[in-house]
């Protein structure tokens, strides 16, 4: 990568766009999401012609533009997949918010575009140079094909972009030499403009630059008047920002159908790993995933992954979605899946340091332990104790729902008398007689509201075997056992 300094600018330093041209965008989504070697094409909406074509593919001589009768005569095994405007358009927008952690000012350029403005940023990145390893670094780590530029207006960019002639540099003299190196069918003339303008003997885009304005403006169609003196930066081009959803949403394609759990885990991780980055870069966390698996014939599978309290680790998400697989086995082969967050959480500081710095979460263990029995068991199938008020010690618990981590317990369990640690499911006679009394009178009464009253004084007494008990004397049956302490 080499680099090029501007020349001196009167009035303050240009403004620059970077442009991303992503000519294999809906490719390299299939091949990130499913770890295939095959030979892979994509077709056009009618299915007769072929897009793209993975490097496989083009070993064995199957290029962009050829028929599909060709490309299957070449390679009987191809793998085939039908472009999707739609798919194109997320795709795109996917894009878009990853390099929103680089760029504040993000404009796509559909179906294959991004532009960003990078001249604001050369401070924050320590130059234009920093900038580009930073983006060329990213596509790298997401497995992505890119022809970036840099130009002084967004038009500029985009030019060299889709011809591959992009440079790091802010030299408006040197990129408009380049562009002035274009034939003019990359120009985007059409082809009655070309015809029209390299019978003037005018074959460059240079030599259109050359022309001084009247004659550009006699020679050119007021369309294509407008495009050069955008290239050149003559007339404004704003670009409206785009603006990320406050939503996650990340989906996998897969080539070959998945029959079992396990195949969706090379998808998973690499999603997972994206929206562990997304949380961080946004602070946050989240408590709830939806995953949604996708079937050739029958309706989607809907699993919603819970967690007792904020979390971002993709580990963690991991394993619990795991557990959830194992318990609810695939009830058909999956072709895509779609994991996606909408709810997000502030994240809390962390607190608990030790002497050397170190955060020590008490209650992490907890929270994976929990959560993870909820994923293997079910929401439902775990309860957690809670104080009623009501005197009578057999109506004074409930089992309800496992409260999320940071709640604070009810301060009525604080104010109840003293209880043992097991309590029977119901009393039974006192058979034995104590040889200690430890404390007690307490007298609980109550239950005339439901018709089943109570009159009891309750006293902990050691029994001749050493044990602790929680007896009480009822005023009409005499005395028994309700619970053991210890």
């Amino acid at each position: 990568m080499s680099f090029r300094g501007p020349g001196p600018r009167p009035g303050g330093s240009p403004v620059l766009w970077l442009y991303l041209h992503f000519p294999h965008l809906l490719l390299d989504h299939v091949r990130r999401s499913q770890d295939a070697t095959g030979a892979l094409a994509i077709v056009d909406g009618a299915g007769q012609g072929v897009v793209q074509a993975c490097p496989t593919a083009r070993d064995l001589g199957i290029t962009s533009g050829m028929r599909l009768k060709t490309a299957l005569g070449l390679a009987p095994d191809l793998n085939i997949l039908r472009a999707d405007a739609k798919q194109e358009a997320w795709l795109l927008e996917d894009q878009a918010r990853w390099l929103y952690h680089y760029a504040a000012h993000i404009t796509l350029a559909p179906p294959d575009g991004l532009w960003a403005e990078v001249s604001s940023l050369q401070k924050l990145y320590g130059g234009l140079p920093a900038i580009w390893q930073t983006v060329e670094q990213a596509l790298t780590e997401r497995q992505l094909t890119a022809w970036v530029a840099i130009g002084h207006t967004p038009l500029a960019a985009r030019l060299l972009a889709h011809t591959g002639k992009g440079e790091c540099t802010a030299d408006k003299g040197h990129i408009l030499t380049a562009l002035g190196n274009l034939p003019l069918q990359a120009a985007g003339f059409d082809k009655k403009s070309c015809t029209r303008l390299q019978r003037l003997g005018l074959n460059t885009l240079g030599e259109v630059f050359a022309l001084p304005a009247p004659e550009l403006a006699r020679r050119l169609s007021p369309e294509l008047l407008a495009i050069i003196q955008k290239i050149q930066g003559t007339r404004a081009d704003p670009k409206a920002p785009w603006r990320p959803p406050h939503t996650f949403r990340q989906r996998a394609d897969f080539i070959q159908e998945v029959e079992h759990a396990q195949g969706l885990l090379f998808s998973l991780q690499r999603i997972l790993a994206e929206l562990e980055e997304d949380l961080c870069w946004r602070q946050q966390d989240t408590d709830t995933l939806l995953l949604v698996l996708q079937h050739r014939h029958e309706e989607p599978t809907r699993l919603r992954i819970r967690t007792t309290g904020p979390e971002h680790r993709a580990e963690v998400f991991l394993k619990l979605i795991q557990l959830k697989l194992d318990q609810q086995p695939l009830r058909a082969p999956v072709t895509g899946l779609v994991l996606a967050v909408k709810r997000f959480t502030g994240r809390e500081a962390p607190g608990g340091q030790d002497l050397l710095g170190e955060t020590q979460d008490l209650n992490e263990a907890w929270h994976k332990l929990i959560s993870r029995l909820q994923a293997r068991l079910g929401e439902q199938a775990l309860k957690q104790l809670a104080p009623r008020d009501d005197h009578r010690p057999e109506h004074a618990w409930s089992a309800g729902e496992v409260r999320k981590p940071g709640k604070r317990q009810d301060s009525a369990s604080a104010q109840l008398p003293h209880r043992p640690l097991w309590l029977l499911k119901g009393p039974r006679p006192l058979e034995q007689t104590p040889v200690a009394w430890h404390s007690g009178p307490e007298r609980i009464s109550g239950g005339w509201w439901d018709g089943q009253r109570v009159h009891r004084d309750y006293y902990i007494a050691r029994l001749p075997g050493g044990e602790l008990a929680w007896v009480f004397r009822d005023v009409n049956d005499g005395w028994f056992i309700h619970g053991w302490f210890g």
